[in-house]
């Protein structure tokens, strides 16, 4: 005896969508705010938020006691183009640290997957994700910028004309902090891009930077005169010294460029380019 088909469909209430589709140019904002977010802990444990309020508080701090220490003395001890080169080393960590957060996480979960269900296409994802990380360290570089800014420009003893040396200085900060965020964040990004846990991806990226800097150093110390103004191009935060140096006539010889300025600038440029490449080449081969 056979059993009857009692199979009965049920209305459980679900409707369909029927408001505006909001594309790929909405997917993409939302990630990139998502993103800046994340780098900052925002929306996370209290864990997540240490270290990048602690170099932000430690960068802010410094430009305070900076300005405190330019207006006491008849010449200022560091410009805001010299702020942004000292504060490089601690754009390093804080990109070690948060390149993994913004996309190892979503390799391990395999949440790229529902990115891409979406309008989102790869290639919006790692821009994005690479855009979101340079602003993050830009960040990073603008708080300490803006405080010394208005510290310096309320000091000025020759009124709106010392405001306005003030102003261009600042300008002049801004663009090396673009430059700096800008190759940082393609160095870090496409590293981190290659591990879905995030201890062996800021492995990675420290491994880059520290690695690099003894041997940038050697070569600046026993190379001779040409090599010692090339040896910079070998470590990241060196070469970047060496861009402010030629590009805005940075006063703090922190790497020595000699005639090779240009050499720097192009270097620099070339390896921005070539690391937004490769993230966007990464992405296009990871599977979801």
């Amino acid at each position: 005896m056979s059993t009857p088909n009692t199979g009965v469909i049920h209305d459980i209430g679900y409707q369909h969508y029927e408001g505006p589709r909001l594309g790929r140019g909405y997917s993409m904002r939302s990630l990139y705010v998502h993103s800046v977010r994340s780098a900052y802990g925002l929306g996370r444990s209290a864990w997540a938020k240490v270290l990048p309020f602690a170099l932000l508080g430690f960068a802010s701090t410094a430009a305070l006691v900076l300005v405190v220490v330019n207006t006491q003395l008849p010449t200022a001890v560091i410009d805001y183009v010299g702020i942004v080169s000292t504060f490089t080393y601690a754009a390093t960590v804080f990109v070690a640290v948060v390149a993994p957060e913004l996309v190892s996480v979503d390799l391990r979960s395999n949440l790229l997957q529902l990115y891409l269900s979406r309008p989102l296409r790869r290639r919006d994802y790692a821009l994005t994700k690479l855009v979101a990380l340079a602003s993050a360290v830009f960040a990073l570089y603008a708080v300490p910028l803006l405080i010394m800014f208005l510290g310096m420009a309320f000091n000025t003893d020759t009124g709106i004309g010392g405001v306005f040396d003030e102003l261009g200085g600042l300008a002049k900060g801004l663009l090396a902090a673009v430059i700096h965020s800008a190759l940082l964040a393609a160095l870090g990004l496409p590293l981190a891009s290659l591990s879905g846990r995030r201890v062996f991806a800021s492995g990675m990226i420290i491994a880059l930077f520290l690695l690099s800097a003894p041997v940038s150093a050697a070569v600046m110390a026993f190379g001779g005169d040409t090599l010692e103004n090339l040896g910079g191009l070998l470590n990241p935060a060196s070469l970047l010294n060496g861009v402010d140096q030629w590009l805005f006539g940075l006063n703090i010889n922190l790497t020595f460029t000699g005639d090779f300025g240009p050499v720097y600038a192009l270097v620099t440029a070339a390896l921005t380019a070539l690391g937004t490449a490769l993230c966007v080449m990464r992405y296009k081969k990871v599977q979801s």
